[in-house]
């Protein structure tokens, strides 16, 4: 549970009653480790702006709930849920919940607009929580998933397409906070994407830890 900073209790109940437990049925990228990490980055980065935790509480917690009908378009879906939750007209304004739809919306790290709010702005940065390893484990795992046809070669040029496409200097990625801990993160994983061996070194670890659990599950 996170802590109670001005988040009404009974928002925290419903949230953690309705709204976590549908990242159990998301990809391994997605699931409630990872809500609960930009819920908890998310907090941090209210308190510092001294905004308010509700807002910032709510949008992290539905963020990703789109991906109940695929990665493509999950950030307007998830906007259309939370749009359509009449159990957030319990705590918040219309208007406070038109934001809360937007920061939703914008959070998306290749969106073509930058986020209206500072929420947005916030959810856009808790949600990535820049660990090189962690990157491209779940970067292998995603490839697993969605293109299992592909063999070991394929995968990892996959893997390391996605890694500059997104996280290299002229990458997607935008971080709204430069002083923050992600920026430090970001420049080590580009340090490391410069080291092509180590790269799939960690590629070849990841790539036969996840599909000796994937063979597992069979």
């Amino acid at each position: 549970m996170p802590q109670q900073n001005n988040i009404p209790p009974d928002l925290i109940h419903y949230v953690e009653a309705n709204i976590i437990p549908r990242y159990d049925h998301f990809d391994k990228a997605h699931r409630r480790d990872h809500v609960e990490m930009v819920i908890s980055q998310s907090l941090e980065i209210a308190r510092l702006l001294n905004v308010r935790a509700d807002i910032a509480y709510a949008i992290a917690a539905y963020h990703d709930t789109g991906l109940c009908q695929g990665r493509e378009h999950h950030h307007e879906v998830s906007a259309q849920i939370i749009s359509s939750d009449s159990q957030l007209r319990r705590w918040f304004t219309e208007d406070e919940i038109t934001t809360i739809a937007q920061a939703a919306e914008d959070h998306r790290a290749s969106a073509d607009h930058l986020p209206r709010s500072i929420y947005g702005r916030i959810v856009a940065e808790a949600d990535r929580f820049i660990d090189p390893h962690t990157i491209i484990r779940r970067t292998v795992q995603y490839g697993l998933q969605h293109y299992p046809e592909l063999g070991r070669e394929e995968h990892y040029r996959r893997t390391l397409a996605h890694l500059h496409e997104k996280y290299g200097p002229e990458g997607y990625l935008r971080l709204w906070f430069p002083d923050s801990p992600n920026a430090r993160r970001l420049e080590q994983l580009r340090r490391m994407m410069l080291d092509e061996s180590l790269i799939r070194d960690l590629f070849n670890q990841f790539f036969e830890e996840e599909q000796g659990e994937a063979n597992n599950c069979l």
